[in-house]
């Protein structure tokens, strides 16, 4: 009798399939990647194991993006391993192979995109030619020993499963194509004028990043007004209350949402009001009546990360790595990326023992809130908790009956918003007392409020308890008799301004995105987007650290800002007329259909078809647009032409000046995005302004290479007009130039430290009097040189002066990381052995007390320049256990060395580098033998050592990464 392969997607789940079926068919043997017994063999994925790619002869490699290469419609899909996980798909097909598997079971999540990662590994499984054996499919909705058992009794036919397969199979297809086609076809257009600039769209993606553009327009456009308020304090027999002036017969005007009942637009009408409410006496109508608030539901991930975001600040990636650690090391909470916030019909039982479970735990601020639902029977199946109709693949997140230990600080937050969520949700509704107030003078209105929490209820669990009226945000108004006459005793009218809308921040982005569907005016659409909106909870996240990596918006505090290439964006995606790139009606449109396939309603045919019209149209709008510019809002900027003083105006793809007025332009342009990176409307106007700017990152070759440069704004003599250039270093430079340099005139800072000769001033640098050409010293012998600005941090005349004295400058804090743009602080060292300034870092305190009994170490010294070495000699011989165990620490703590090849040690030396320091040892010596090409300074021509390491003449900078790459390996 054959087996049947149960194939899970997480290898918990695994794990939760063997512990159900166990009683029913008996122990398990446990294996390295799966479980077995005489019936069954239980193994799992981990994630999607296997994706789609195009056939090698349809695709076409970076570098030959052009539209005769497009558009890409492959007739079929290719399917190829994922790097990380390839060893688990080999396990999971040679188990699907075995002879004496007869039948395989889909056990991976009951959704789309479950149904896909089994197929796909079924797929690959099979090869050529299709595997061949029959599959029936495990739908399970909650994970219960109990539900998985039922499962197991009722499992669907590979038919009833037919039009989930295509919907999941032509939702990854389409993404592909649109996604592909979409980026290729803007990345061509927008390369058009040289360089790479690499432009990528997708179907989430791209309507993400509408919804933050609109909203900077929108905060761009916005013109704030001013607006008046007048506040008023009125005196009772019992005390004084404030109120505040409203308009009883006001309307909302659709056309000005600024305007509100309580705003005045002038301020001569507001002062008219305080005037005439003065010292006068005021009639009072008042209301009161109890209210209550419920608890919020329990969390889904996009919600926890929204939470977590406002909260402690956390990034929805963060939130997620937090939340998956929780659930896969500590086994603290539920399966974190779900979309649902309910619970199934047959978890009361569970829940009943988690909160047993947190009762007993050692959480004391949290604990005894457990033990009082335990104790009221707070735990009941009400449909706001446990509703099978509104669990999707995945339920709620909620704790589980394991207690966790050893948490993190920022694991221990994740978790205890989720349990105090968790404990909050089965709690009586917190009671209010709300109290509203119009006192009536001499014809205006002045409303107070008052609310008053008489029984916190769940938000107990928050720290909230009831109001006495001691309390200083209680809004508890003073009592007013019935009939009581009140006097108006001040009266303040105080000038406001309105402000725009506030940027999104990852919390509001994500509740956005999660929205989406509420942007959709079709009402067909918009139901299919129903509790969908743009992309799932597991992918919000990485949509937009995509965007983030894309260099499509900017990280800033808690603020997402959009850059300059995403405007371009959107305005070329509007001017092209694809404009639906750009709408979550796509995603709704989408959604319907493949809904419609799911049912049987539409062809897989028919949708691919459509999908494949879209590609090559969205192709063929970019390679047939052929007007000069693409119509947009553009700016104006600031700062005059350099070369005639008028006025300098950006287009799509350059800034051109139009000439003073009544004059014509003088012919001054420059391209918007040099190499493939976007100007942005700052750095235009410092740009202008210093005729210098960088170095800045982010260029890239024509071949799609990245690469960091300076720009400069050079006249040229021909054309007699300003141009802009890339300058790669050294071009200026006298020693390169030949150029005699004067200092005569100028006071020297100190000493060199590499020669002794003195240290002057000469362009942006601090440089040795010998490492130029002057007249007692033509031929430059020296090569010290540091920049007056090293990352954004200005290095003052007085802090070169006391690096050359002393070694080392003060602590200076304004360095800006080129990586993650973060400033950090660090002093400026002269370093003997690199033979150059570097940075050292000032002492950290150990993450990590000591252990208990351990000795105390002494103070860490200051951290050294990279390049220093850190000699020591041993006091004798360690114990080779010793040796191997320090050796191990090292190289945790720096990484391991590379080893030089012969013919690169003879340049660099033969001491284990990392890559970086190659990099950088083999770039000093380049520079120090004026090796960069005098031409073309990407060009760098071997000499007798480095014809050796390039193994031709010469090499572009491009290629020198992958040329030390060759020469450099792992040391025994």
């Amino acid at each position: 009798m054959g087996k049947i392969l149960v194939i899970a997607e997480k290898p918990s789940v695994a794990q939760d399939i063997v512990r159900a079926l166990t009683p029913e068919v008996g122990k398990f043997e446990k294996h390295d990647e799966y479980f077995e017994n005489e019936k069954y063999i239980v193994t799992s994925a981990v994630g999607h194991l296997v994706e789609i790619h195009a056939p090698e002869e349809f695709d076409v490699k970076r570098g030959k993006w052009s539209f005769a290469h497009l558009p890409v419609i492959p007739p079929y899909f290719d399917l190829k391993p994922v790097d990380k996980t390839k060893s688990r798909l080999n396990a999971v097909v040679k188990l699907a192979k075995r002879k004496d598997v007869t039948e395989l079971v889909n056990a991976c999540d009951a959704g789309r995109e479950g149904e896909l990662i089994f197929r796909l590994i079924e797929q690959y499984a099979g090869g050529a030619k299709p595997l061949g054996k029959p599959v029936r499919r495990l739908w399970l909705q909650s994970m219960t020993p109990q539900a998985i058992r039922e499962g197991f009794e009722r499992l669907r036919s590979d038919k009833q499963m037919e039009g989930l397969a295509h919907a999941a199979r032509s939702r990854s297809e389409a993404d592909w194509l649109v996604g592909i086609n979409g980026t290729r076809a803007m990345t061509a257009f927008n390369s058009r004028d040289g360089g790479f600039f690499l432009t990528t769209v997708g179907r989430v993606q791209t309507p993400t990043l509408a919804v933050v553009v609109e909203r900077e327009e929108q905060i761009r456009k916005f013109v704030s007004r001013d607006y008046w308020e007048v506040h008023a304090s009125f005196l009772a027999a019992a005390g004084e209350y404030p109120g505040k002036w409203f308009d009883p017969k006001w309307k909302k005007d659709e056309e000005d949402p600024e305007k509100r009942a309580d705003r005045v637009w002038t301020q001569k009408e507001a002062q008219a009001i305080a005037d005439a409410v003065r010292g006068k006496p005021a009639t009072v109508t008042e209301e009161s009546k109890p209210t209550t608030q419920a608890s919020p539901l329990l969390f889904d991930l996009t919600s926890l990360q929204r939470e977590a975001n406002g909260r402690f600040g956390y990034s929805a990636k963060t939130t997620l790595a937090l939340a998956q650690s929780l659930y896969e090391r500590h086994k603290a909470l539920t399966y974190p990326r779900t979309d649902s916030r309910h619970l199934p019909g047959d978890y009361v039982k569970v829940v009943h023992q988690t909160m047993g479970m947190l009762a007993q735990s050692g959480m004391k601020h949290l604990a005894p809130f457990a033990q009082q639902a335990v104790d009221n029977n707070y735990v009941k199946p009400t449909k706001r908790v446990f509703d099978d109709s509104k669990v999707s693949d995945h339920f709620a997140i909620i704790p589980t009956l394991q207690a966790p230990h050893g948490l993190s600080d920022a694991e221990q937050r994740i978790y205890d918003l989720v349990v105090r969520r968790f404990l909050a949700i089965f709690f009586p509704s917190a009671e209010f007392l709300e109290t509203t107030r119009i006192s009536q003078v001499v014809g205006h209105h002045f409303r107070s409020q008052g609310k008053v929490l008489v029984n916190p209820g769940w938000l107990a669990i928050y720290g909230k308890e009831a109001d006495t009226g001691e309390e200083e945000n209680t809004k508890v108004l003073v009592a007013v008799k019935p009939g009581e006459m009140v006097r108006t005793e001040s009266v303040d009218v105080k000038g406001l301004k309105t402000r725009p809308p506030a940027r999104y921040s990852e919390a509001t982005l994500l509740g956005a995105m999660e929205g989406a569907g509420k942007f959709i005016e079709d009402d067909e659409l918009r139901e299919a987007m129903h509790e969908k909106g743009l992309g799932t909870p597991a992918t919000r996240a990485s949509i937009i650290e995509g965007l983030i990596n894309e260099k499509y918006m900017l990280r800033e505090g808690r603020e997402l800002i959009p850059t300059a290439k995403a405007f371009q964006l959107m305005t070329l995606l509007r001017g092209l007329g694809v404009e639906e790139l750009s709408k979550p009606e796509l995603t709704g449109e989408w959604e319907y259909k493949l809904a419609q396939m799911e049912h049987g309603k539409l062809s897989r045919e028919a949708f691919m078809s459509e999908i494949a019209d879209m590609a090559a149209r969205i192709v063929k709008k970019a390679k047939e647009y052929d007007r000069d510019t693409v119509p947009g809002d553009y700016a104006t900027l600031h700062t005059p032409c350099p070369n005639c003083g008028g006025v300098v105006q950006e287009t799509y793809r350059r800034y051109n000046c139009v000439g003073k007025p009544k004059q014509p332009p003088c012919g001054f342009s420059f391209t918007k995005i040099p190499a493939g990176r976007a100007f942005e409307l700052d750095e235009v106007e410092a740009f202008l302004q210093n005729k210098r700017i960088g170095p800045l990152q982010g260029f890239r070759s024509k071949a799609g290479w990245p690469f960091t440069a300076e720009l400069v704004l050079k006249f040229d003599e021909e054309e007699k007009n300003w141009k802009l250039e890339f300058d790669f270093g050294n071009e200026d430079d006298p020693a390169q130039t030949g150029e005699i340099v004067d200092f005569s005139g100028q006071e020297p800072l100190g000493p060199c430290p590499k020669c002794g000769g003195r240290v002057f001033e000469l362009g942006g640098n601090y440089v040795c009097e010998n490492a130029v050409p002057t007249e007692k010293h033509p031929v430059p012998t020296c090569d010290f040189k540091s920049g007056k600005v090293i990352l954004q941090q200005p290095v003052e005349r007085e802090q070169m002066q006391k690096l050359l004295a002393t070694g080392k400058t003060d602590l200076l804090d304004k360095f800006i990381s080129m990586r993650t743009r973060r400033p950090f602080k660090a002093f400026l060292v002269y370093d003997k052995e690199a033979g150059k300034v570097n940075f050292e870092f000032e002492p950290r305190a150990s993450k990590f007390p000591p252990r208990k009994g351990a000795p105390a170490k002494a103070a860490p010294a200051a951290k050294k320049a990279p390049a220093a070495k850190k000699a020591a000699a041993p006091a004798k011989k360690a114990a080779p256990a010793r040796k191997a165990a320090a050796k191990k620490a090292t190289n945790r703590k720096s990484g391991p060395g590379l080893t030089p090849s012969a013919e690169l040690a003879d340049v660099i030396g033969n001491e284990p580098v990392a890559r970086t320091e190659a990099t950088k040892k083999i770039w000093d010596y380049i520079k120090a033998h004026g090796l960069q090409d005098a031409k073309d300074k990407r060009t760098i021509n071997g000499d007798e050592k480095l014809r050796k390491v390039f193994g031709k003449p010469s090499v572009t900078m491009f290629e020198l990464a992958g040329v030390l790459g060759k020469h450099l390996s792992k040391g025994e």
